[in-house]
């Protein structure tokens, strides 16, 4: 009898109520679950809920003083505006349940081949501040939890979100044991990119053919040069040529293909995969859940879960 399953990390909080007319799209984290229970790609056993992160685990990679603001509804009005977010307890509570979920998503992983998170992907947000509707780095977070309790010696992460992981390039530039690879828009936010281990700039209306070869050309060689215990994935769909902010003309078929050799590679080569679901800003929110669905689809068919 199969006793893997694919473990999925969600709570209700992650809808969180944003002023109407919001260009965050925070709909989708109802949509997701709600679609693949609705198909029965998942049943309820499926999905567990995660407690908030510690605050001694959040210290190993934000500043003191910035997650204090956080707690304590200190940040100014600038600094809410260059998050994105109007800042709440609930917001911030929020923001601590999906580290913990990215954290426990890599345990599952360690059992089962690979995990989720409804959510994360908050890859731009840096030690001492968050930006572009990120406000705690949650697979940074987890990186960091991994390394700390020796759970992992050598960690990839698998940025292919259209915009830089830029928060997280500079959380782990001086960490040998984190390797940052990020595949991203050129001409997209964030316009004062940082260093990547590895950085690959897309250019404007790049296409699923080429968008496909270069990820088949640099990422098989990556695992092998790497050899990680672990690996991070965040997989934003806001490549899609239906994104606003996007640029690029990548096919909800060619980013389906993307996840699966992703997962494949990381499958065949016996690497754990605690995968995080980034951006996506299509304007029709029907398109944004299925690109986010399928990664889900994807990475059951993959590991046979």
């Amino acid at each position: 009898m199969k006793t893997s399953i694919l473990k999925i990390a969600y709570h209700p909080i992650y809808a969180h109520p944003l002023p109407e007319g919001h260009r965050f799209p925070m709909l989708k984290y109802e949509l997701i679950p709600g679609q693949l229970l609705y198909e029965g790609t998942i049943t309820e056993e499926n999905i567990f809920a995660p407690q908030p992160c510690t605050r001694e685990t959040v210290l190993l990679t934000h500043e003191e003083n910035y997650l204090d603001k956080l707690m304590n509804q200190q940040l100014s009005a600038r600094e809410q505006r260059v998050i994105g977010f109007p800042q709440s307890p609930a917001l911030t509570q929020r923001e601590l349940m999906i580290a913990q979920g990215t954290i426990d998503g890599c345990m599952y992983a360690m059992q089962n081949g690979v995990a989720m998170n409804i959510a994360g992907g908050t890859h731009h947000a840096f030690a001492d501040r968050g930006e572009g509707f990120c406000m705690l780095n949650d697979q940074a977070i987890a990186a960091n939890y991994l390394l700390k309790n020796n759970l992992a010696k050598k960690i990839l992460i698998i940025d292919l979100d259209v915009h830089q992981g830029n928060g997280t390039a500079k959380l782990f530039e001086d960490e040998p044991r984190v390797f940052t690879f990020s595949m991203h828009g050129k001409n997209n936010y964030p316009f004062r990119k940082e260093k990547s281990d590895l950085d690959i700039e897309l250019l404007d209306g790049t296409k699923d053919e080429t968008y496909l070869q270069l990820l088949q050309e640099t990422l098989p060689a990556l695992i092998k040069k790497v050899k990680p215990d672990v690996a991070f994935y965040l997989a934003g769909v806001d490549i899609l040529e239906t994104d606003k902010f996007g640029k690029l003309k990548v096919t909800i078929n060619g980013c389906r293909q993307r996840d699966e050799f992703v997962f494949t590679q990381l499958q065949q080569n016996n690497i754990p995969c605690q995968t995080s679901m980034g951006g996506g800003y299509s304007a029709d929110v029907k398109i944004i859940t299925e690109a986010h669905c399928n990664t889900f689809r994807t990475a059951k068919d993959v590991w046979n879960l």
